[in-house]
């Protein structure tokens, strides 16, 4: 195995931990989307994605790890960086990044699902010993106010999925997304009271219950909060018990202005080591080559600006806490 592998803890059939990730700062380019992607930009909905409609999805998801590599070239620390990409549409970028020894996660959770479920069943363990991901990554819907029976199942499946990373050394980075319930909403004046009154409360308990079912991750992905108390608690829930995790702040599609400020909230929060960001950087450079107003390199360059841009927003919220 060669020195980079190395470096980078890899291995072919068990993935040695060899670096304390609560540690590091981690900024991950997130191009994992499958549904909202051939939806959004490809504007496929009600069918399932022809051939060439997924090799044009593919050649899109191709053009994004250029430009996060064009960003390393400009500066950006390599040993900070990190994708995020799915099997479905970036099979090669995927192989592309295991042989160039970059940091990358790959998701193994059904796409476009409420209810969280593994993509390939009792299979998912061939798919993530045959690409080798740094991370194995799960998106969640989980209101700790919700269904019990639905909350009950997913707990079930993440303990399954946890014990394997576990028993193979893999870290395993968890998305969490805390939707409103009916009745939460209906006893709010508007959505944004939601996010900001209530939803980082139930995001604590929604961590709580999940570490309590046995479900571990290296690093929790989680939605934005606006003020620094909020992503304190988060942090120590995170850590609760001594536990040697840390968090990322994710976009969650919002506005350059709003994921900029909850990158800034997390940069001066002690225990969050970057972010998780896709389409609030690589959404516009995208459609604006499909529209022909730019063409590819000027998309590819766009990427790389807006992703190099968050990194320096985090770093000098850092460099000022």
């Amino acid at each position: 195995m060669g020195e980079t592998a190395q470096a980078f803890g890899i291995v072919n059939t068990m993935k040695t931990a060899t670096r304390d990730w609560s540690q590091e700062e981690l900024f991950i380019l997130a191009f994992d989307h499958r549904g909202t992607f051939t939806s959004g930009l490809l504007g496929i909905k009600g069918c399932a994605a022809t051939k060439e409609e997924k090799g044009a999805a593919s050649v899109y998801k191709e053009m994004i790890y250029e430009g996060f590599k064009k960003a390393i070239q400009h500066g950006v620390p390599r040993a900070n960086t990190g994708i995020l990409v799915d099997e479905e549409f970036g099979s090669g970028v995927l192989r592309q990044a295991k042989k160039e020894g970059y940091t990358f996660a790959m998701p193994v959770e059904k796409s476009g699902q409420d209810e969280f479920d593994l993509e390939y069943s009792a299979d998912f363990k061939k798919h993530i010993e045959d690409y080798d991901p740094t991370f194995v990554k799960v998106l969640v819907r989980y209101n700790p106010e919700g269904d019990k029976e639905t909350n009950s199942r997913q707990l079930k499946r993440l303990k399954t999925l946890n014990d394997y990373l576990k028993s193979t050394n893999r870290p395993f980075l968890f998305e969490l997304l805390v939707p409103a319930t009916k009745t939460q909403l209906d006893a709010l004046p508007d959505k944004k009271q939601y996010d900001t009154r209530v939803r980082p409360k139930l995001m604590v308990a929604a961590m709580a219950q999940i570490q309590d079912a046995g479900v571990d991750p290296t690093i929790w992905k989680l939605e934005g909060v606006d003020s620094p108390e909020d992503s304190s608690r988060l942090v120590a829930q995170a850590r609760r018990g001594g536990r040697k995790a840390s968090v990322v702040t994710l976009g969650r599609g919002e506005s350059k202005e709003m994921v900029q400020k909850w990158v800034e909230v997390g940069a001066m929060t002690k225990g969050v080591s970057g972010f998780a960001v896709g389409r609030t950087i690589w959404w516009d450079p995208l459609n604006g080559l499909k529209a022909k107003k730019t063409n590819r390199e000027q998309a590819i360059q766009s990427i790389a600006e807006n992703y190099q841009g968050l990194v320096k927003v985090f770093n000098s919220k850092r460099k000022s806490r």
